[in-house]
Parts: C-alpha cells; sequence; structure tokens
C-alpha cells in the first residue's frame, strides 16, 4: 500500500530473492520510462523502496505520480 509523506508516494515491495527484486526494477524502469516520469528508489537484497513526486511541480505529489504508482501496483 502506498502511503503519502513529506510530499512523496512511498512504498516497500519485498521479494523472495535479489534477482526477483531486481527483476522487478526492470520492469518498472521500462513503465517509467514509457510514461517518462522516473522515481527515487532503491534496493538492498530482497526490497524495493520506491519513492514519487514530481520534481517540475516543486517535488509535490501530483497526479503522474498517482498514475505511476497505480501502473507499478499492475505488476506485482
Amino acid at each position: 500500500m502506498w502511503s503519502e509523506e513529506d510530499n512523496k508516494l512511498k512504498r516497500t515491495f519485498e521479494f523472495k530473492n535479489f534477482v526477483e527484486a531486481f527483476g522487478f526494477m526492470t520492469q518498472v524502469a521500462i513503465l517509467a520510462e514509457k510514461m517518462d516520469h522516473h522515481p527515487n528508489w532503491s534496493n538492498v537484497y530482497h526490497q524495493v523502496n520506491i519513492e514519487l513526486s514530481t520534481h517540475d511541480a516543486g517535488n509535490i505529489v501530483t497526479e503522474r505520480d498517482r498514475k505511476l504508482a497505480a501502473a507499478i501496483d499492475q505488476l506485482v
């Protein structure tokens, strides 16, 4: 579930292992590139942490972030 904190949408995804986590990140990267809206994220072993905000709008949550979050949710 996404949470909204500090003008960002945030979510942590957990996978069985690093390979699954990295595969998910690859899918998100392709999706984000198509939407021309890129996340701030990190990966440690089986976890992927994603933060979304719109830099062009002053680093706040916009409809672009909500659309990307919804599209990411469709991947899992």
